[in-house]
């Protein structure tokens, strides 16, 4: 860019100037944003790639369960359809020669335990979380709340024995056996058995509280501090403020805790598998069996993992039974995922 400048003799000057570039700092600093949003991008697809994956192999192994031409551990063809597995009342897929495969006891067994947990961990949680978010004092909130979610990073193989070893004892009235002695004159007055839903649906319960709480207590406290005040205003004490006025406002985020911690007691493996035992349900002995919290059970987690970790070839209709199994579970939890989003979206229309 040239410019004229006129001097005071009556001369002219030709100015020259550059018009200055972008500065080298804004320029590193674009590269670096596109770097990251690159990153980020990246790690959504991967996440959703897996995700997808991990949706096409279940279909995929679920698909050669149905479609036949499989054999048993016999060497016999086996034939399962989709009717006779989301039908049937029995589940015997390995031992003797007439194999059942209906999914119902499997499922039975998961919700036996599941609401036997969420009848501790939801109660238990809201209560709780209401504590710590509108009547403990912040010196207090700060050391009970990591107290509580220090729970969660228990391993729940140590939550399975405890259950095995303590619970079942306890329930069972043998306080001897809580001490490593077991006392073969017991009362046992619920007639409580070595492994039962009761005992491990309590400990899975336990192990859900956390999540119920962390979750409760942090929508609790998202609440405006505007309605408190006002709540106050009108007369209300603390206990109607927090029930009447915070609890529903806050109650989209205690539904998406609640139903966090249900789909995760329906995928829970390790307590199960030790405490509950490996018999389903006989649904077709009769539908009181559904009630029998002091029987042993087997939920779908516990089923995978009898079977990924027994001697059982690849390839036969036993084997193939964990991927029909893994994905009635899966489409399970979707639908958990996708009622809780409904809830939580028509709960959150409503008070706003």
């Amino acid at each position: 860019m040239t410019a004229s400048i006129t001097t005071g003799d009556g001369l002219k000057a030709i100015a020259t100037s550059k018009t200055p570039g972008r500065p080298r700092s804004t320029v590193l600093r674009d590269i670096k944003e596109r770097f990251i949003v690159s990153l980020l991008v990246l790690c959504g697809a991967i996440t959703i790639s897996i995700t997808v994956l991990i949706v096409f192999i279940l279909a995929q192994q679920a698909a050669g369960f149905f479609g036949g031409g499989i054999q048993d551990v016999q060497g016999r063809e086996a034939n399962v359809t989709i009717s006779e597995f989301l039908t049937g009342l029995e589940w015997n897929p390995l031992q003797g020669s007439d194999k059942e495969f209906g999914i119902w006891p499997l499922i039975t067994g998961t919700f036996q335990v599941t609401i036997v947990a969420m009848c501790i961990a939801i109660p238990v949680g809201l209560m709780v979380a209401i504590w710590l978010s509108e009547f403990a004092s912040p010196k207090v909130r700060s050391v009970i709340k990591p107290l509580i979610e220090i729970i969660a990073g228990v391993p729940t193989v140590v939550f399975g024995y405890f259950a095995l070893t303590f619970v079942t004892p306890l329930l069972q009235l043998d306080f001897a056996g809580i001490a490593g002695n077991p006392d073969p004159n017991k009362a046992n007055p619920l007639n409580i058995q070595i492994f039962n839903v009761l005992a491990a649906g309590l400990t899975v319960g336990i192990m859900c509280i956390p999540i119920v709480t962390s979750l409760s207590e942090d929508a609790l406290r998202a609440v405006p501090r505007a309605l408190r005040e006002g709540s106050y205003g009108l007369g209300a004490s603390r206990f109607e403020t927090s029930v009447k006025v915070v609890f529903p406002a806050a109650l989209s985020g205690i539904v998406a805790a609640c139903l966090l911690a249900f789909a995760r007691a329906v995928g829970e493996t390790m307590i199960v598998a030790i405490a509950a035992g490996l018999n389903p349900p006989d649904l077709a002995a009769g539908l009181g069996k559904i009630f029998a919290v002091n029987e042993p059970t087997q939920t779908m987690t516990g089923y995978m993992v009898s079977v990924f970790f027994g001697d059982l070839a690849t390839g036969t209709v036993e084997y193939q039974s964990v991927y029909a199994v893994g994905m009635t579970l899966f489409l399970i939890t979707l639908i958990i995922t996708i009622v809780g989003a409904y809830i939580r979206k028509r709960f959150r229309q409503q008070y706003e």
